[in-house]
């Protein structure tokens, strides 16, 4: 079984972090736009902030393993198959950006109003505002924001592993649900407990760095 539960320990790494830089990626604009298009923002735009913000939450109201079967069309288009390892990145993907988006808009929200005015009264666009100001004084937060979408999705990977596309879930259920070895399932629940806090311990420690600079 060695083998067998290194191969999925490497198949779950690879759908958790490249679903988490596809969500990083598509995750930082939105939260942006979500946080600087509420009432008295830089871009404040209420119809734009109500139909993104209820986007968001109708993406996350849903169960990840509904989500994975309603979007099949989607994930077929996009990796040409919706039973590979690389095809679970597509529902991952969609399942994090709104999550992330959110923790990004909170971080922002916690930026002191005051740089925000001192900035502009300086003449900065909203753009040298966003650059210069907006990110870097909340990116510990959206570090923080990025380990908690990490970690979710260790678990989100798992729930995946109904459909046969391999990483820890499936090697859980072929051997420990459908052969009732339940050695196999703990052992599976004590590698994916260890990979959460090694992301947890990695993304704190950036997130402090970060901080204290």
């Amino acid at each position: 079984m060695f083998n067998e539960i290194i191969k999925a320990l490497f198949e779950t790494c690879i759908m958790v972090f490249f679903s988490g830089f596809f969500a990083a990626l598509g995750g930082l604009p939105i939260g942006v736009v979500l946080s600087l298009t509420k009432p008295g923002q830089l871009w404040e735009n209420k119809f734009i902030h109500m139909i993104l913000g209820a986007l968001i939450n109708a993406t996350r109201s849903i169960p990840f393993i509904i989500l994975m079967i309603a979007i099949i069309p989607f994930t077929r288009l996009i990796a040409g198959s919706s039973i590979q390892v690389k095809a679970l990145i597509v529902p991952l993907t969609v399942a994090a950006i709104p999550f992330f988006a959110r923790t990004v808009e909170i971080a922002l929200n916690e930026v002191p109003i005051g740089l925000i005015e001192a900035a502009k009264a300086m003449g900065a666009t909203p753009f040298q505002i966003i650059r210069k100001v907006l990110l870097p004084e909340s990116m510990s937060g959206i570090v923080s924001g990025l380990t908690l979408t990490l970690v979710n999705l260790v678990g989100f990977s798992a729930m995946a592993g109904f459909n046969g596309s391999g990483g820890l879930g499936k090697l859980a259920i072929d051997y420990g649900f459908y052969r009732y070895d339940t050695e196999v399932v703990l052992i599976t629940v004590i590698i994916m407990i260890a990979l959460v806090q090694c992301i947890q311990s990695v993304g704190d420690y950036v997130a402090r760095k970060i901080f204290s600079h």
